[in-house]
């Protein structure tokens, strides 16, 4: 039923979500970092940096909004593409490749609906602890060079917004517009992820099934979502690197701005090479195999089925 897809998918997104959390927050500051202005080397440098200057719980600045909004972007993407498969289906016979592509692709732009938003808040609490980590060094270099104003400069503090606030201030000054601000580059991202992602996750996990009505074991669900998901995240990273540049509000010291995909495309083209594009890909493919895995085994064991049969009027 589809409420008991909505649940499963919900639960799915916030269990996966709370365990690859410090790792997005990882690839989005790895990706929003330009040359000359690096402030890490690694994912495991961002976090161990991440820790000293903020504390354990500075890996889940963002956490908030992923969390309250992943559960319907997960929801509307799983439930979506049963039912394109459903539909693009013929007297129930096995989908060929092409339709199992375009039911990934109408998951994709159904998603965006819930996703553009989310992202974006997300990436603005995640990166930063970047940009005040990197004014504060900045601060201290301009103290060793100028020694008269070693004595009389003020440190740098950083003033913390929240999810709340940026939404407010959006809606004040660029109305509902505002929150959907990178909204191609999110369809550029993720239709591609999904056309990718579901034909291969079905077949892969056919592979497990020892008979077509029966369902296959939850290992089998869960590692065809993570080689499924980390491989279509790779796939889509140079997608990914400019969706987070465009929707990042705040920049760095000295770090450029972008004016749409195509300007954005070129300068990351120009100013720090091809390689530039995937920044962050081992990231974001440990953040999609666990998160996906998880997603697919919870819902295809059905926990929803479950509570909802727990219920007083379902017994009936």
């Amino acid at each position: 039923s589809l409420p008991a897809k909505l649940i499963n998918g919900g639960i799915a997104g916030l269990i996966g979500v709370t365990c690859v959390f410090p790792i997005d927050l990882a690839k989005t500051r790895l990706q929003n970092q330009q040359n000359g202005q690096r402030m890490y080397t690694s994912m495991s440098d961002c976090l161990i940096k991440t820790i000293r200057s903020e504390g354990y719980f500075g890996m889940y600045r963002g956490a908030a909004v992923n969390l309250t909004l992943v559960t319907p972007e997960k929801a509307i993407k799983l439930a979506a593409n049963d039912f394109f498969r459903h539909h693009l289906s013929k007297d129930g016979k096995k989908l060929t490749l092409l339709r199992e592509m375009l039911a990934g692709c109408g998951a994709g732009t159904c998603q965006v609906i819930v996703t553009t938003p989310m992202e974006m808040l997300k990436i603005q609490l995640q990166d930063a602890g970047r940009i005040a980590a990197q004014k504060k060094l900045m601060a201290a270099q301009n103290q060793l060079s100028s020694s008269s104003a070693a004595g009389s400069a003020e440190p740098v503090v950083e003033t913390r917004t929240t999810a709340t606030q940026i939404t407010r201030e959006l809606l004040r000054s660029k109305g509902i517009t505002g929150l959907y601000k990178g909204l191609g580059a999110t369809l550029l991202r993720d239709v591609p992820f999904s056309i990718v992602y579901f034909p291969l996750f079905a077949n892969l996990n056919k592979l497990g099934q020892k008979d077509p009505n029966v369902k296959a074991p939850f290992y089998v669900s869960f590692l065809s979502g993570c080689v499924a998901g980390s491989t279509a995240a790779v796939a889509v990273n140079p997608c990914d690197v400019i969706k987070t540049r465009l929707q990042s509000l705040q920049r760095g010291v000295n770090e450029d701005t972008y004016s749409g995909i195509l300007d954005c495309t070129k300068k990351i083209w120009q100013n720090e090479g091809p390689t530039a594009f995937l920044k962050g890909a081992y990231c974001r493919a440990l953040v999609i195999a666990p998160l996906f895995g998880i997603a697919q085994v919870v819902y295809f064991i059905g926990i929803a089925e479950f509570l909802l049969d727990m219920l007083p009027k379902h017994r009936a």
